[in-house]
């Protein structure tokens, strides 16, 4: 084996460990949200933030109702990718955000695949509402914080081959 992908493995551990910690905090808040909030009623937090439950059949903001199947094969394809992708670029940034990616993918798939109406037809469960904001959970959090992360590290990394 070569001494880069020893190297390379580390990344692939930690990614993985933060994927894992994001589906755990995603459905163990999922699990709150169905159980606390199954009234229907939004409870207040402060400011204009309340958890308020909600069920996403679609894609983020709710596009693409009904294309639950497309959606939740697309996000296992992103899944791999994006685990494929730290063997091209290692680096604490990009770990990080492949993890975050991953766990927030991963966690709203096992939505799609367990709940309610069968492989691939569940509905994601969002709560997190900002009442000026799409409805949204941990899973979306991670996916968008991730994403951001990703964006970072390409332009720190285009800016160190730059000089």
């Amino acid at each position: 084996m070569t001494e880069e992908a020893v190297s390379r493995r580390p990344s692939l551990r930690n990614s993985i460990a933060i994927a894992a910690s994001v589906v755990l905090v995603d459905q163990l808040t999922k699990h709150w949200a169905a159980n606390a909030l199954g009234d229907g009623a939004p409870r207040h937090v402060i400011w204009t933030l309340q958890w308020n439950l909600s069920f996403n059949s679609g894609m983020a903001f709710s596009a693409g109702q009904g294309i639950g199947p497309f959606i939740g094969v697309l996000a296992l394809v992103v899944v791999v990718v994006m685990l494929l992708s730290l063997r091209q670029s290692g680096g604490r940034l990009n770990t990080i955000a492949v993890g975050l990616v991953v766990g927030g993918a991963v966690g709203n798939v096992a939505d799609r695949l367990f709940r309610e109406q069968g492989f691939f037809r569940g509905r994601v469960i969002d709560f997190i509402d900002f009442q000026w904001f799409p409805i949204f959970n941990v899973a979306d959090m991670a996916i968008n914080v991730g994403g951001a992360l990703i964006v970072l590290a390409a332009l720190f990394s285009s800016k160190v081959r730059a000089s």
